[in-house]
């Protein structure tokens, strides 16, 4: 059992967590506490039958004694309204892809789905480094790049759901090709997929420059966000910014604060996440939270 809150509560949910690398299903309570879960690979070129066959596994495997009462998802994006009909960047095989409805008729639960970067920020609300903060970014730098934003207590949904795409603010004009189409976005220049192709080894295997290239993108996004929106708190979560560690956050922090240098923005600092590898999961069960009505369990919608 892994243990997130202090307090274990008798409401659960089931979370499921997908992205363009894994797939992860957890029961969470309503206190945080990841009681049990597990995760598989993301078929890489696998297409919506084999991706669906991959997720419907780990449901298979919850256990028979569990009592969820609904089921929250965050995917990556972008999608319609309500996660109905989902077309990752990240997951090519699916094209707006039925998610709520397949995953509601597999679970037979209630189910609730959004995008996965806004989950994460719901969860940072609720049992992580932005607990008590009423304005925050919540970031994660992992296969893809994106982000949720809370405003005066308020999650950030925008006129389709997909508000917060930070991965799609331009950080290298004329830079390389994104998978939305532009150039030079952060997702294109900063996320896993990036790196690969740029370096042509996994981030895991990156050199010092890289490492402190991708924090200084993270940064100047951050700025651009932090500027507009008079926001002094980023946290950032995903394998490839937790992967990188002190230099990654120290790159990052420093492009940040050569280039927020307003007022309100000035004093805004970028953190790594508190909830690590568990952030995505944590931030999925706040979504079926919020869902049934839960108080507390997230930003208010």
């Amino acid at each position: 059992m892994q243990r997130v809150g202090v307090q274990t509560s008798p409401i659960q949910v089931l979370a499921v967590d997908i992205g363009g690398t894994k797939v992860a299903v957890a029961l969470v309570d309503a206190s945080g506490e990841v009681h049990w879960s597990d995760r598989a690979p993301t078929p890489p070129r696998g297409n919506a039958d084999d991706i669906w066959a991959a997720i419907e596994g780990l449901l298979a495997a919850v256990p028979e004694d569990s009592r969820p009462l609904a089921c929250g998802v965050g995917c990556g994006g972008p999608m319609s309204g309500g996660g109905e009909l989902v077309s990752p960047l990240n997951i090519p095989g699916w094209r707006d892809f039925p998610l709520r409805r397949r995953m509601a008729d597999s679970t037979g639960l209630p189910t609730w789905v959004d995008n996965d970067a806004k989950a994460l920020a719901m969860g940072e609300g609720w049992v992580g480094e932005a607990a008590g903060r009423s304005n925050y970014l919540s970031m994660v730098v992992s296969t893809g790049v994106g982000a949720g934003i809370v405003l005066d207590g308020r999650l950030l949904d925008g006129a389709s759901g997909n508000a917060g795409h930070i991965g799609h603010v331009i950080v290298e004009p004329d830079g390389r090709v994104c998978g939305c189409g532009a150039r030079g976005c952060l997702e294109a220049e900063a996320s896993g997929t990036a790196i690969a192709a740029t370096t042509g080894k996994p981030p895991a295997e990156a050199g010092k420059d890289v490492i402190e290239r991708t924090g200084r993108l993270v940064g100047r996004a951050v700025a651009t966000v932090a500027n507009l929106l008079d926001l002094q708190l980023a946290t950032v979560a995903g394998s490839v910014a937790l992967g990188f560690g002190q230099p990654f956050f120290e790159a990052a922090q420093a492009e940040l604060s050569a280039r927020a240098r307003l007022p309100y923005s000035s004093p805004c600092r970028i953190a790594p996440s508190r909830l690590g590898g568990l952030a995505p999961l944590i931030g999925a069960a706040a979504v079926g939270l919020k869902g049934l009505g839960h108080r507390g369990s997230a930003p208010d919608g």
